[in-house]
């Protein structure tokens, strides 16, 4: 928490010396001239996908004079969950994850707030009460995004859109009707969808993130598949909402963050109930007891654990094995763009594919897969389609978090990656652990040993600062709220202070 402090007050007192750094500005150029067009289609750019980044190139084209359509549909999961407009992180990502992540966090506080003075006495959770909160909130913002696009003046069509030719689009709404529109320049911001694995049940019985959030009964004893934020955090809240959770692991948590704080988080994870299988793997699932709208089901799950034959019986079966981009659903032959296997559509530095007036952003294409940088994106993108900018996006150094009980926020390479790039003996890494001081007196102040700061340095390049990582309470508030704020901090050098801060702590630590 010391660090994360000294982020934001250092960032506090330089935030009017760096705004020169700020990549876009919210307000249009009052001296730009009227979009000159040069053809004659319906509109002047058709974006595909309505989630954060699809929607914020849309609502940053207009403020140019860009005639823009929207097109955004979503197909049912095989448990037939749908959403509204927003995308995944609305709907069934970021936003229900933060919230549910939060309802765990106050179950802890509750605890916590006994060592306080506070009575609390029948602790009890209501999963149908988060639940209906949860998706009140969401559908809230749904209706919210398509006042704002109304209001801004972009077309919004809730229709399933495919290529016909290089300018032109047929959509396909609910009742089957059809509407075909031409364009002159493409975004595509599709996104992805949970990926299942093909053995007997998965399908039939279990649920994603997709299905999660909006879960009608409670989720009962639950085994979360695959070692990805995402099968970690729900396994997290899980935990933390007093449901029996168990992850199944094949290999390594947290596969691309650096090793220790993946570890680190898993022990922490195990320290709070989460109960982890590793190295295993589901062969097959078998529903016992069908589910009702207040029961979870009976499901009978086949796996593999180090080599031998398992069998057990769980409620819920939530596979989070990785996403897959929507690329092949859009007709993509017909106007002969390129993408590879795993669906990700390769771009240059402009965000353009290999089809030059088409432009593609978000999770299909090979970056960072977060809400903040997409949006970004997609209002550089449109800057510099209609406004005559020419400010590229830096990917580089991206801070993001793991909302996982134990919350971890990162910015820049991991352990690993550094020694990669810099060789072993010019990468100096500082450690430290530390408890906050409102977990003094907490109810198990032992779990405060996981808390822990790393900062990654070059020697040959003045000790430069190449990875910072802190595991603890409210990683997320200083980490992602203040995304594009940390990485202007970084930039900027101001990372010095927080090197000095956990030297000092290393040396009061270790020596």
């Amino acid at each position: 928490m010391l660090i994360a402090a000294y982020i934001r007050i250092s960032s506090l007192r330089c935030i009017n010396k760096i705004k020169n750094f700020m990549p876009f500005s919210t307000v249009p150029d009052p001296d730009l001239p009227e979009l000159e067009r040069n053809h004659n289609f319906n509109f002047d750019l058709a974006v595909i996908g309505g989630g954060s980044g699809g929607l914020a190139c849309a609502k940053e084209a207009v403020k140019f004079g860009a005639k823009v359509v929207v097109y955004d549909f979503v197909h049912p999961s095989p448990q037939n969950t749908t959403w509204g407009l927003g995308g995944t992180c609305l709907n069934v990502g970021c936003i229900p994850k933060k919230l549910m992540h939060s309802a765990s966090i106050y179950g802890e506080v509750i605890e916590d707030a006994k060592r306080y003075g506070w009575a609390t006495e029948n602790k009890k959770h209501d999963w149908a009460t988060l639940v209906e909160n949860v998706q009140a909130h969401i559908k809230s913002q749904n209706w919210k995004l398509k006042i704002d696009l109304r209001e801004k003046n972009v077309q919004y069509y809730n229709e399933y859109a495919t290529f016909v030719d290089k300018n032109t689009i047929k959509s396909v709404n609910r009742r089957g009707q059809e509407r075909t529109v031409t364009a002159d320049k493409f975004v595509l911001a599709m996104g992805g969808r949970p990926n299942y694995p093909n053995i007997p049940g998965a399908r039939d019985y279990a649920i994603t993130s997709d299905d999660v959030f909006s879960l009608k009964y409670p989720p009962g004893k639950t085994l979360c598949v695959g070692a990805s934020y995402i099968s970690l955090e729900c396994a997290g809240f899980l935990t933390g909402l007093g449901y029996d959770t168990t992850v199944m692991v094949r290999s390594i948590l947290l596969r691309g963050f650096d090793r220790d704080c993946a570890e680190a988080v898993g022990r922490y994870m195990e320290d709070t109930g989460t109960r982890f299988l590793r190295p295993a793997t589901v062969k097959n699932i078998e529903c016992v007891k069908q589910p009702t709208d207040t029961t979870a089901p009976e499901l009978k799950v086949f796996y593999e654990l180090d080599g031998k034959e398992e069998c057990e019986i769980f409620n819920t079966v939530l596979f989070a094995i990785g996403r897959t981009p929507l690329t092949d659903k859009i007709n993509p032959e017909a106007i002969g763009l390129k993408y590879e296997k795993n669906g990700k559509v390769p771009v240059n530095d402009r965000e353009q594919t290999n089809v030059p007036h088409v432009y593609a952003i978000g999770d299909i294409i090979d970056a960072p897969e977060l809400t903040p940088l997409a949006i970004q994106v997609g209002r550089l993108l449109a800057r510099r389609l209609y406004a005559g900018s020419s400010l590229l996006m830096d990917y580089v150094n991206v801070p993001t978090t793991v909302f996982t009980p134990l919350e971890y926020g990162s910015v820049g390479m991991s352990e690993a990656t550094a020694i990669k790039k810099f060789g072993e003996d010019d990468i100096e890494v500082w450690h430290a652990r530390h408890t906050p001081t409102e977990h003094t007196v907490r109810e198990s102040p032992d779990l405060d040993k996981h808390n822990y700061v790393k900062l990654i340095c070059v020697r040959s390049q003045k000790d430069k600062v190449v990875g910072f990582h802190y595991l603890g309470p409210n990683a997320g508030v200083y980490n992602t709220q203040n995304n594009e704020e940390i990485r202007r901090i970084y930039r900027c050098g101001i990372l010095l202070i927080i090197k000095m801060l956990c030297r000092s702590i290393a040396e009061d630590y270790f020596n």
